[in-house]
């Protein structure tokens, strides 16, 4: 079916960087190991074939302890404009799992990345929605807002200090 409903949650971060190099951060598994996370949690596996109908799958170890595993599926892939994916919660063979901590959670989600020049930057932007969702899970989805900018702040805020880390001479 492949259908989003409901008000996708947007988050956007101007970055003191040029596109390519938020481009080759944003999609190189060994770029990604650095930053990609909520601060505390690190990237202990990650394995990327950066092409349509390929995916991203990765582990996360977690602060105090645990494993958290996830995928991108990518759909869309515009060098180095945008990325449109399909994201969710998997074990450690890659099959699709509910989210641990909320199992009304929609199962997958849609995400938009939009990578912008914008005032000798790039404007990133992150357009997320769930996917093929019951009522129940976009009501989940749609009270999760508030927690998702927290998460995802966080997420951009690594992205920030390793750009920053690249750049300094």
């Amino acid at each position: 079916m492949n259908s989003t409903t409901g008000l996708p949650f947007v988050i956007s971060r101007h970055l003191k960087a040029p596109r390519s190099l938020v481009w080759d951060v944003y999609t190189q598994t060994e770029h990604l190991q650095h930053w990609f996370g909520p601060k505390g949690v690190t990237m202990s596996h990650g394995a990327m074939d950066f092409r349509v109908g390929q995916t991203f799958h990765y582990s996360q170890a977690l602060e105090g302890g645990g494993t958290l595993w996830g995928m991108w599926n990518f759909r869309e892939i515009v060098a180095p404009e945008k990325i449109v994916l399909i994201q969710h919660f998997s074990d450690a063979s890659g099959g699709v799992t509910r989210n641990p901590w909320n199992p009304g959670w929609p199962l997958r989600t849609l995400s938009t990345t939009t990578f912008a020049e914008q005032d000798g930057g790039t404007l990133l932007t992150i357009q997320w929605a769930p996917l093929d969702a019951s009522d129940d899970e976009q009501a989940t989805f749609l009270a999760g807002h508030s927690s998702m900018n927290q998460g995802w702040g966080s997420v951009l805020d690594g992205l920030v200090d390793y750009l920053s880390l690249l750049q300094t001479p």
